[in-house]
């Protein structure tokens, strides 16, 4: 019986996947369609060329072909697999994609799991100390970090720890000059630590905040009032009662993060100049590169989905309390 809901379950979300494909494919080429930019000015900057050249330019980008053949001819491609050719990379869009989304993904993940960590432990000590310095120092914190602009942060981080204190590179995610096999993990770690801190701060407050919550509910539920009457208390009350009880609702939270976590990553690698998809979005969008541009928009579609399916799992099958919370609620 489980399996077959879970078989339902996932082919209402494979149907759902395929509508939301098509018109995000829809909306994003109509948007880059309606854009101001000239493709051809865009790519060759400042340069004067002759007529010609333009032409030959113009019709490499098919400026001058109908939108709805232009639609067609990629959208038919894209269902043989092929996303098209990179107008200002010269190479295969999925080509693109794979080695900047590699960096991206890296960069994501561990500031996923740091803003997870820091946001659980923050708001565990503050479900603990509910109504206490401690905790109203945490909620602060919590407030002037859901406050803060993301490229605000890294500016500052930039021109502290880099510029100023000189701890960390100024951008990049390798040393400038030196091959692949010259990089050591020092150097990459090295890099990343400033662009992680900064994104793992979109994290950081909705986590903690919302473990707090729950502790404080579960720690005033019948039950822990019962363990309390048996004599447990202190951290192993908590550890026993609380943790276990509030660690899968903060995992489901953290997967519905991925939008956010994406979003912050396009401002966080402009700023650092890492190297990554985000960087990329922005230089296609900038420069027309419609290729490229919504190949990026199929994988970033397809991995928020991915996020907010894996959260769904958690909800409707691994812990079916929190929908069950949230029904008598």
């Amino acid at each position: 019986m489980k399996q077959k809901k879970f078989g339902i379950f996932i082919g209402k979300k494979i149907i759902r996947l395929i509508i939301l494909l098509i018109v995000v494919c829809i909306a994003s080429f109509w948007l880059v369609e309606q854009s101001p930019i000239d493709p051809v000015r865009a790519y060759i900057g400042e340069m004067s060329i002759q007529p010609e050249q333009r032409a030959i330019l113009e019709e490499y980008w098919g400026v001058n072909t109908p939108s709805h053949e232009k639609f067609f001819n990629w959208a038919g491609n894209v269902l043989k697999g092929d996303l098209g050719i990179s107008l200002i990379y010269r190479m295969p869009v999925t080509y693109v994609i794979k080695e900047r989304f590699t960096a991206s993904l890296i960069l994501m993940a561990s500031s996923w799991l740091l803003s997870g960590i820091v946001g659980f432990i923050l708001g565990i000590i503050a479900g603990m100390k509910s109504g206490s310095l401690i905790d109203k120092a945490i909620k602060t914190y919590c407030y002037v970090l859901i406050a803060t602009p993301t490229f605000w942060l890294a500016l500052i981080l930039l021109l502290v720890f880099s510029v100023y204190l000189g701890w960390f590179p100024v951008g990049l995610s390798v040393p400038i000059g030196l091959t692949s096999e010259e990089v050591t993990l020092f150097d990459r770690v090295q890099h990343l630590i400033l662009p992680t801190l900064t994104l793992s701060v979109l994290g950081v407050a909705q986590i903690a905040m919302f473990t707090r919550e729950k502790l404080i509910e579960i720690l005033s539920s019948d039950y822990v009032l019962f363990a309390k009457a048996r004599g447990e208390k202190g951290f192993d009350l908590v550890l026993r009662h609380g943790v276990r009880n509030v660690a899968l609702p903060a995992i489901t939270l953290q997967f519905l993060g991925f939008s956010e976590l994406f979003g912050g990553a396009v401002l966080v690698e402009q700023v650092f100049s890492y190297p990554g998809i985000g960087q990329a979005t922005v230089a296609a969008g900038l420069r027309s590169d419609v290729p490229l541009l919504l190949g990026i928009v199929l994988v970033s579609a397809l991995f928020v989905f991915l996020g907010n399916l894996i959260a769904d799992i958690i909800y409707e099958f691994i812990d079916p309390r929190i929908k069950q919370q949230e029904t008598t609620t």
